[in-house]
């Protein structure tokens, strides 16, 4: 008889539970989005600096036919949100998923996928009118992001589909390097140079995300992930971003910019410089040791020695000198030489330099 009430029991609060989990399911917050992912730009006019890719695209969104496309240039310089931005301009979001392929570094690049998902896709006719009422192309576009990491056999293989499938499908090739894409596949396609940001349009960029969430910043830390960025726009929204969530609440400072780069601040470099012209080599041990010890790459130090190098007031021959060295440095840090010795040997070279006489 307890057996049977207790049954009863909980076949009575099985409902309760599931209307609980039912409850909790509704009142599900919306996943937060990467500020890159989020302030990707949703149309052609929203993309900035890149005048002869816009007036091209433009021009196929007005009605006329759309060319195979090589985009190559700089990482962050906004190749892929310019095309995916047109391709959603073109097919509105009903249509956009079906005519659009996008494949990136993530997916296999060898023969065998441009074989099989490619060329099926580059099959399909499409069919089917948007529901606003404007004009539908009839092609699919394929875009393969970061292109240039598709083996030789695969790029051959995508020439030949190219050709035949060039009434229904346009092919979009995005790349960071155009000379390890083959010459069948750059002569098939209108090639677009994507230019390094101003960092004018950076700094506006980057204010508008500042107000749009509300944050606290100072000019210096704009200006500081501009300099970090080096014309990379995702790079300078992702430092944003981990700056503002280090810092709730408080305004933005320079310091926390360089602190989350992971770039060697520009005092440190001064000094291990400054020491380099006028101070012992004692003391530049010790300045080399304290810097590598604070757990700063080599690669970093060296590249922003270098870049202050260049600006300073010594001649061409030492520069010349310099620079070399820094090649020499850069190669051994490759093969897995000692950070340390390095850094000093290449400060050694800079300080006897500075010695010598113009």
């Amino acid at each position: 008889m307890q057996g049977i009430l207790k049954g009863a029991s909980l076949q009575a609060t099985k409902p309760q539970k599931d209307k609980a989990v039912s409850g909790t399911c509704t009142e599900k917050k919306a996943m937060p989005v990467p500020w890159v992912e989020k302030y990707r730009p949703k149309c052609v006019d929203e993309v900035v600096f890149q005048q002869e890719v816009i007036a091209v695209l433009r021009k196929s969104l007005e009605g006329a036919d759309l060319p195979n496309l090589l985009f190559y240039g700089p990482p962050g310089t906004g190749k892929t949100s310019t095309i995916l931005a047109a391709a959603r301009e073109l097919y509105g979001p009903e249509l956009y998923r079906q005519r659009v392929l996008e494949l990136n570094a993530s997916d296999e690049r060898g023969i065998q996928v441009v074989r099989e998902k490619v060329k099926n896709f580059a099959r399909l006719t499409v069919a089917g009118k948007r529901t606003d009422g404007k004009p539908c192309p009839p092609f699919k576009i394929i875009i393969l992001d970061e292109a240039d990491s598709m083996t030789a056999p695969a790029q051959s293989a995508l020439r030949r589909t190219m050709e035949k499938e060039s009434r229904t499908t346009r092919f979009c090739l995005i790349c960071n390097y155009v000379s390890r894409i083959i010459a069948p596949l750059t002569s098939r396609c209108s090639m677009f140079r994507f230019k390094p940001l101003d960092n004018k349009i950076q700094k506006e960029r980057l204010m508008d995300i500042c107000q749009k969430e509300n944050l606290k910043f100072s000019g210096e830390a704009i200006a500081a992930l501009v300099s970090v960025s080096e014309g990379d726009l995702r790079k300078a929204i992702t430092f944003l971003q981990s700056a503002a969530r280090l810092n709730m609440d408080k305004e933005i400072t320079e310091r926390a910019v360089i602190e989350i780069a992971g770039v060697v601040p520009p005092k440190m470099i001064d000094n291990v410089l400054q020491i380099c012209y006028k101070g012992t080599f004692e003391n530049l041990e010790i300045a080399v040791r304290n810097t590598v010890d604070e757990g700063y790459a080599a690669t970093q130090i060296l590249g922003q020695l270098h870049e202050t190098v260049i600006g300073q007031d010594l001649n061409y021959k030492q520069k010349s000198a310099i620079t070399e060295k820094m090649v020499v440095v850069d190669k051994c840090l490759v093969d897995g030489a000692d950070e340390y010795l390095q850094i000093l040997s290449l400060c050694s070279v800079i300080m006897q330099k500075a010695s010598q006489n113009n």
